[in-house]
């Protein structure tokens, strides 16, 4: 064997084995990565199962924490896997201090959803399971991550809300108090007895047993109208029975008021005619 055969073989066998080493890198790189990622799965579950089963840990607190978790342990996958390729993660850490400023003001709009996130978190103005409305979005908190409220409407839309603007704007949160107050406006006819009608409507209010006794049922004239007296209701509730009594009330209190001769008022269009 010549000088040239040698040569070539040796350059062969050198590229084969880089290959092989390359091949082998990237294997195990996305071996490393894909471990990683079921890993950081399966403790971002274990965590969210273990507070949803404990009454120490708040399902906020364990979601929030959960979250956190499976981007550090992505984090770490990341690192392992640029070794993997020979990068230099001290190098990498450096550049990436000095490239910072420039990535914060890429990301001012997710950085702020970050914060936003971190003061929920901290000053919890609403919590998993809460019926809220945020950013203009009414419905269910489902989720509270680092960056997003996700929210369930009443008609089972996924809305998912930036944490930058939910925090930013007017959060009402109609779970948070363990009662609330429910407001009817009845109208009767200017011919009808209203000491008779705020009867009926005591009575048949009363008659529910999710109306709380006290504060008792209110009855009181709101307005004249055009065409019919106001009578202003109010009741109170637990939170979850507001909608059901709201319902159940508007219909209760009109046969109510067809049974003992009440009338409802509802515009009337009277035409004139003249002669000649």
């Amino acid at each position: 064997m010549n000088t040239d055969e040698l040569l070539n073989t040796e350059t062969i066998s050198a590229l084969l084995e880089r290959g092989i080493d390359a091949g082998t890198n990237v294997l195990l790189a996305a071996v490393t990565f894909i471990i990683g990622m079921i890993v950081a799965g399966v403790v971002r579950r274990a965590i969210r199962s273990t507070a949803l089963k404990s009454e120490r840990i708040d399902d906020t607190l364990g979601n929030f924490f959960a979250s956190i978790t499976y981007y550090g342990i992505m984090a770490i996958v990341l690192i392992a896997v640029l070794e993997r390729f020979g990068v230099e993660t001290t190098s990498l850490v450096a550049a990436l201090g000095a490239a910072t400023l420039a990535i914060g003001l890429a990301l001012q709009g997710t950085l702020s959803n970050l914060a936003a996130g971190m003061m929920i978190i901290l000053f919890r103005p609403y919590s998993l399971g809460d019926f809220v409305e945020v950013a203009g979005q009414a419905g269910s908190v489902k989720d509270i991550n680092l960056f997003t409220t996700v929210l369930a409407t009443g008609d089972n839309k996924k809305v998912i809300v930036p944490n930058g603007s939910a925090w930013g704007d007017v959060i009402t949160n109609y779970s948070a108090n363990g009662k609330r107050r429910v407001d009817f406006t009845f109208s009767i006819d200017y011919g009808d007895d209203i000491g008779k009608a705020m009867e009926i409507i005591q009575k048949t209010l009363r008659a529910d047993s999710r109306v709380h006794k006290s504060p008792d049922v209110f009855t009181g004239v709101t307005a004249h109208g055009g065409s019919s007296v106001d009578i202003v209701t109010k009741v109170w509730c637990k939170s979850d029975d507001y909608w059901g009594i709201y319902h159940d009330a508007m219909k209760n209190v009109k046969e109510a008021f067809d049974a003992n001769g009440i009338s409802i008022p509802y515009p009337h269009q009277v035409n004139i005619a003249r002669k000649g």
